[in-house]
């Protein structure tokens, strides 16, 4: 049968190339490596850790760089739990080429400390003149023309592989990238930026996206956003999807009428890509929890505060960075970060009278906290009372404190934005008052007279906050649904049920993501739960497992009766959809 389906013509596929490296990236923007593009390679290969193979790979390095006339590359490895990193900065009309010479000087360097296990990709007579070749082909000496010159404005110009803008938003226009203007015909006078904010963390980032999007809206701004959901101008969706990257920035800078623009910045993004901006006015961290440790060199907490920092490299001179004073590995990294350390900070706590808080209020720095049942903003010397705290819905009468650092750091980038006050208080006083100002987070209904949470609540810092909620309610039952995305060590998948399991479910549905397994088996992830929950001390009766999100979900609710508290973390968007329809009812 082999011999007729090869005299048929379909002949065996060949295998995989083994090249020296498992991955390269190009880093567009500011990086946790440099503030400008870079490139990196994931080396791989038995002298990938290599001393003596490290450092010719950097002579390789500097050497061509250096023979091509680019500036100083300024190689490093970086060590990490899951294996080296090779980087380097690279002219940005030269990050394809530069990730071929990362390519090339590292199997060089592999072989010549003698590895044989893989092929070389870049097997070239003459690696300058090749080099020199694919550079000249790459760069593009209208756009280059045109980075000079907006620089040289003031302002932001936005690039991809087929399109150009100059300027932000309502100041903002857009060419293809093949029919670039000269630059004396750009309308320079007519371009500008919009006020821009950065919003990036473990937890809490859409909300605060969301809450400053309400803010600019009451100021009478048109804010566009873009976040986990997807991409919003002026309130109307005009992208679905996870846009927290740098297509979700792009596309809300190039709206022809977006006033504000509040971009949610993921790690991931910010990894892979680097920062889709250079210019920001105010960016936002947050916090930093534990998750997706083991991905792009990210192994600890501190190395994940480390990326997500990596926003304050895009601020303009007079930008500001709101910062969690209670959360101590972003503290910590921050302190010690030249860049961070540059930046203008503004500082908000559940306590407004926290140690750092003071201190920086008399520095003459913005602050905002919690002191006795009130939220009190900070600004030029003098305190501002935002409100009640029974009075912001979205902090559940003080039970959601991590929704009140949520409405603290929205109103500190708000003040950064120079919106004003009366705007700030108006939006914090109504929002999240219905489920639909926020979904998918803290969502609140009445169903049967039970209360149901829907949250997305995807690591066991997010997890746990909302079971604090639910708890501070004093249900008569805790109903509980649990599921994992399969990217995840089998020790973070144990801790989120550890997590759940602290607070004493009376039941819980482990729910199947099969549209999410990410490498795993179908029953892997719900099994690692299972064994974390009993071993925690749930009691094997209250325990169930539903192999659909929506149908573990309904099971829930079917189960829920009066004075019950029902804690739903949906991972996908339409089940989210379904149970809102089906709780309006």
């Amino acid at each position: 049968m082999a011999g007729d389906a090869t005299a048929a013509g379909f002949a065996a596929e060949a295998p995989e190339p083994n090249y020296g490296f498992e991955n390269s990236r190009r880093l567009l923007g500011a990086n946790r490596y440099f503030g400008e593009p870079a490139v990196t390679l994931s080396p791989s290969g038995s002298r990938a850790a290599e001393p003596a193979a490290l450092a010719d790979w950097e002579r390789h390095v500097r050497d061509l760089c250096a023979a091509l006339g680019w500036a100083d590359p300024a190689p490093r490895s970086v060590a990490r739990a899951s294996g080296t990193l090779l980087v380097f900065r690279a002219p940005v009309d030269a990050l394809f080429t530069a990730t071929e010479i990362n390519e090339w000087a590292w199997e060089r360097a592999a072989r010549a400390a003698g590895e044989t296990q893989f092929e070389l990709a870049h097997d070239v007579a003459d690696p300058v003149a090749h080099f020199a070749a694919r550079a000249a082909a790459e760069r593009f000496p209208e756009l280059a023309a045109l980075r000079e010159a907006a620089a040289a404005h003031g302002i932001a110009l936005i690039e991809d592989e087929s399109v150009v803008t100059i300027g932000t938003g309502v100041r903002g226009r857009s060419w293809p990238r093949d029919a670039l203007p000269a630059i004396d015909a750009v309308p320079w006078a007519a371009l500008g930026d919009v006020p821009t904010a950065l919003v990036t963390g473990s937890n809490g980032k859409t909300t605060t996206v969301r809450l400053l999007a309400a803010i600019a809206a009451e100021a009478g701004l048109r804010p566009g956003f873009c976040c986990t959901e997807g991409v919003f101008v002026g309130g109307t969706a005009v992208a679905h999807g996870d846009y927290s990257g740098p297509d979700g920035a792009r596309s809300v800078l190039r709206s022809p009428s977006v006033e504000a623009a509040i971009l949610e910045t993921a790690r991931g993004g910010i990894l892979r890509r680097g920062l889709a901006v250079r210019r920001a006015d105010v960016a936002v961290v947050t916090n930093v929890s534990p998750d997706h440790l083991g991905e792009y060199g990210v192994e600890v907490a501190a190395d994940l505060a480390e990326t997500k920092l990596v926003v304050a490299l895009a601020l303009a001179p007079q930008g500001t960075l709101v910062l969690n004073a209670d959360d101590a590995t972003l503290a910590a990294v921050a302190s010690r970060l030249d860049h961070v350390r540059r930046a203008r900070q503004a500082l908000f706590a559940l306590d407004y009278d926290h140690p750092s808080l003071v201190r920086l209020r008399a520095a003459g720095g913005a602050t905002c906290g919690v002191r006795a049942g009130v939220l009190w903003l900070s600004q030029d010397g003098k305190d501002h009372r935002l409100g009640d705290l029974t009075a912001l819905p979205l902090s559940v009468a003080g039970a959601a404190p991590y929704n009140v650092l949520n409405l603290a750091a929205a109103a500190l980038a708000a003040t950064a934005l120079g919106l004003a006050l009366t705007a700030t208080r108006r939006a914090l006083g109504a929002f999240g008052a219905k489920p639909e100002d926020n979904p998918g987070r803290l969502e609140r209904w009445h169903y049967r007279g039970a209360t149901v949470i829907i949250d997305y609540a995807h690591n066991p810092d997010g997890l746990g906050a909302v079971l604090e909620v639910a708890r501070a309610l004093l249900p008569r039952r805790l109903l509980l649904l649990l599921g994992q995305a399969g990217n995840r060590d089998d020790a973070a998948i144990a801790d989120l049920a550890r997590t759940a399991a602290r607070f004493a479910p009376d039941r819980v549905v482990i729910k199947e993501l099969p549209l999410m397994l990410r490498g795993r088996a179908l029953g892997e992830v719900p099994a690692l739960l299972e064994r974390a929950l009993l071993d925690a001390g749930t009691a094997a009766t209250a325990v169930e497992f539903e192999a659909d999100e929506a149908c573990a979900a309904l099971r829930l609710l079917d189960a829920a009766g009066e004075g019950d508290l029902v804690v739903l973390p949906i991972h996908t968007k339409a089940v989210r959809e379904m149970l809102a329809a089906r709780l309006k009812q």
